[in-house]
């Protein structure tokens, strides 16, 4: 019995002997065991998604790992193996066994079974040493999309234990999810064995606000994490969201274009800091305590709104990772009133969009032009029949009247009263002249009294009387010369 035993301890030895016994003694049982090869497996089911609320935390084995296969009582047959890419280790007996995408417990299991072919209740374990790099895809609303490999984190004191990255850890490699990200529907995808996948909703806003996590959001190799777009946009929630550790960072800057009714539209680079008036100005600094690139650092650096902009018809135009564009409409007005949450956090490759307005209040009007929404100053020319004619440095929303004031006024004697030529420069280049009917009593009105626009010039022209003045200088210009000449000859 005793040189039995050593025999079966003996890979080959063992395996010549059992056969022999196999052929004097057939064992029906065994028999049975042996019809149950891999070979007359049954196909493997196709895979099948899996929906709930628990995301499974098991272990399943793949590519990297390294674990150690146990078989008791013959310790020729236990060894470490690293698992190759394809998933299949070669054990000793049994040769290859494929473990990918099983767990401990399972890749057991699956041995234990191959053994029993040859071994008579065979104990076997499988530990795993080092669990292999964790390569997650972070994909939708999230800065940088793409494929990471995320590192393990070894334990602490006497339990030098394995930490699996987190769900937030992967979100923050990917540079912070956007503000357009919708953080209580992020989708997690994990594969369950060889054949299924389970879909997993986590609510990562509860997280923030509450500092509990309903379940598990450690990940494991291969997982798939999918933050979707919000439906619709919540100007103070986005605000909120944007502080948290892993959203983008603040202080990156951002590249938007200002276009519509600025006094420089274009393409600008937005980076963080206070929002302040400028020097020796008399401008009202709106609220922005948050130091973040704003929609009202993008405006001041276009120049500030023009005189006809609807300050409460803004909109920024936002490409998402996820699909179609997000349009946000903005209330100039109401930050006016106090509203912070309209002064919105910018994301690159933003689009601001300032309306013209249809018509313009005259109080909102000069409300508008003492905030930072407004150029410090804008510059007009006035030209023509005025008391000092040239460039005109006026507040914002200034009108025609209070331009001509600003160069001295009509010149009394020569400037035509009743008209004047207004010429603008568009945004699109084109250049517009218009008569305007001159009233110094009446208020901003776009019939009489327009407000002007940054490089507007005012033609005031002559009088009928020094038109035919002038005109008469000219033609007996000539003859005047003649008669100082003759005067001059004759002694007068």
């Amino acid at each position: 019995m005793i040189n039995t035993k050593k025999l079966l301890s003996k890979p080959i030895l063992g395996l010549m002997v059992l056969t022999a016994i196999t052929a004097a003694f057939p064992n029906p049982s065994f028999a049975q065991q042996r019809r149950r090869t891999p070979a007359t497996t049954p196909a493997r089911p196709a895979p099948s998604a899996v929906n709930n609320n628990a995301l499974s935390t098991n272990y399943t084995l793949g590519g990297g790992d390294l674990i150690r296969v146990s078989v008791f009582e013959v310790p020729e047959y236990t060894g470490e193996y690293q698992v190759p890419p394809g998933g299949a280790i070669n054990l000793p007996l049994i040769g290859s066994v494929p473990v990918l995408g099983l767990t401990t417990e399972q890749a057991a299991d699956e041995i234990t079974a191959r053994y029993s072919r040859f071994l008579k209740r065979p104990i076997i374990s499988v530990n795993l040493l080092s669990p292999r790099p964790i390569n997650v895809l972070v994909s939708g609303e999230v800065t940088r999309p793409g494929a990471y490999s995320l590192s393990l984190q070894g334990g602490a004191g006497n339990n030098p234990g394995v930490q699996y990255p987190t769900i937030l850890a992967a979100i923050q490699t990917a540079q912070g999810y956007t503000l357009s990200a919708d953080i209580t529907q992020v989708e997690v995808r994990r594969r369950l064995g060889r054949s299924g996948e389970q879909v997993v909703s986590l609510n990562l806003r509860e997280l923030i606000e509450t500092g509990r996590s309903p379940q598990d959001i450690t990940l494991r190799d291969g997982d798939t994490i999918f933050i979707p777009r919000a439906t619709t946009f919540d100007l103070a929630s986005a605000r909120n969201l944007s502080s948290s550790s892993f959203a983008a960072d603040p202080g990156r800057p951002r590249t938007v274009a200002v276009i519509g009714e600025v006094l420089r539209p274009g393409s600008y680079l937005v980076t963080s800091g206070a929002t302040e008036a400028g020097a020796g100005t008399t401008q009202t600094a709106l609220p922005n305590a948050t130091g973040q690139p704003t929609l009202m650092r993008a405006l001041q650096l276009a120049g500030g709104i023009g005189a006809r902009a609807d300050v409460r018809n803004v909109v920024i135009r936002r490409q998402t990772r996820t699909g179609a564009p997000q349009d946000i409409n903005i209330n100039l007005w109401q930050l006016l009133q106090g509203d912070i949450d309209q002064d919105a956090i910018l994301q690159d490759g933003d689009t601001i969009f300032v309306a013209t307005a249809t018509e313009v209040n005259r109080a909102e009007a000069t409300q508008l032009a003492t905030t930072t929404l407004s150029p410090t100053r804008i510059q007009v020319g006035v030209v023509g029949e005025v008391k000092r004619p040239g460039p005109v440095e006026i507040q914002p929303n200034s009108s025609l009247n209070q331009a001509l004031l600003a160069a001295g006024g009509f010149n009394d004697a020569r400037a035509s009263r009743q008209t004047v030529d207004l010429v603008r420069l568009n945004p699109d280049g084109s250049v517009t002249k218009r008569e305007v009917k001159v009233d110094l009593a009446a208020g901003i009105n776009e019939q009489t009294n327009p407000i002007l626009s940054n490089n507007d010039v005012i033609i005031v022209n002559r009088n009928g009387i020094t038109k035919t003045g002038d005109t008469l200088g000219t033609v007996l210009n000539p003859l005047g010369g003649l008669i100082g000449i003759f005067r001059a000859l004759i002694g007068f």
